[in-house]
C-alpha cells in the first residue's frame, strides 16, 4: 500500500499511467522483469506505476536490451524520456530518436490509435486552456489557478510538457499556433515539472 501511495504520488495527472500517460495506474509493474532480475523484487527504483493495458498487453515481460546487455526501454523516471522520443503535437504521433526510442515506442505501444488521438485532442485542449489563463489574469485569479491544476492533473500531461519543450524552439509560434501560446507557457506556474521527463527522480 505504501509503494502504491509512493507512486501515485510522482505519476503525472491523476495516478496516471508512467508509460502511457493516459490510463489509470492501477499496477505496479517492475521495469526490468524479475525473471531476469529476481534480486529487485524490493528494489524501489525498479517499480514504476503502470496501466493494466500496459503493463499486461504491452511491455508484458519484454526487455530488449542491444549488444552490450543495456536496456534499450527509457526509463521514465531515472533519465528524460525526450533524449529519444519527439512528440509531433500536431498529430499526436511519437518519432523515434535513437534506437532506444525506437524500442519503447514498439514495446510501450505508445503509437497506438487511442493514444495517438488523445493526445493531439490534449493538444487542442491545452491550446484552448492557456489562452483562457492569459484572459482570466486579468480579471480572475482564482479560476486562473484552477486552469493549471487541471492542465496537471489532466492526461497526456506529456503533451503539456512538450509544448514547454517547444517554446524556446525557432519557430515556435507555428508549432504551437500563435504567440499568445508561446507567451502563455512563459508563466512560471506552468513548470511543475521535477524532472526532464516530468516525473519526479527516485530518491
Amino acid at each position: 500500500m505504501q509503494l502504491t501511495l509512493r507512486l501515485t504520488e510522482m505519476a503525472t495527472g491523476i495516478r496516471r499511467c508512467m508509460y502511457c500517460g493516459d490510463g489509470l495506474g492501477t499496477d505496479i509493474d517492475h521495469f526490468e522483469p524479475l525473471a531476469e532480475a529476481p534480486l529487485r523484487a524490493f528494489d524501489w527504483p525498479n517499480h514504476l506505476l503502470a496501466c493494466s493495458h500496459c503493463n499486461s498487453h504491452q511491455k508484458r515481460e519484454l526487455f530488449p536490451r542491444d549488444e552490450d546487455g543495456t536496456s534499450l526501454l527509457v526509463d521514465p523516471c531515472a533519465e528524460d524520456p525526450y533524449e529519444h522520443l519527439e512528440l509531433v503535437l500536431s498529430t499526436g504521433v511519437y518519432e523515434a530518436l535513437t534506437p532506444r526510442g525506437d524500442a519503447t515506442i514498439r514495446v510501450f505501444g505508445l503509437n497506438r490509435a487511442d493514444l495517438v488521438r488523445g493526445r493531439a485532442a490534449a493538444f487542442i485542449r491545452t491550446i484552448s486552456m492557456l489562452r483562457d489563463r492569459v484572459r482570466l489574469l486579468q480579471t480572475d485569479g482564482e479560476e486562473a489557478t484552477e486552469i493549471v491544476t487541471s492542465l496537471r492533473d489532466q492526461p497526456f500531461a506529456d503533451v503539456l510538457y512538450a509544448m514547454l519543450r517547444y517554446r524556446s524552439l525557432p519557430g515556435a509560434h507555428l508549432v504551437l499556433r500563435g504567440r499568445e501560446v508561446v507567451d502563455a507557457l512563459g508563466d512560471p506556474a506552468l513548470h511543475f515539472w521535477h524532472h526532464a521527463g516530468g516525473f519526479e527522480p527516485r530518491r
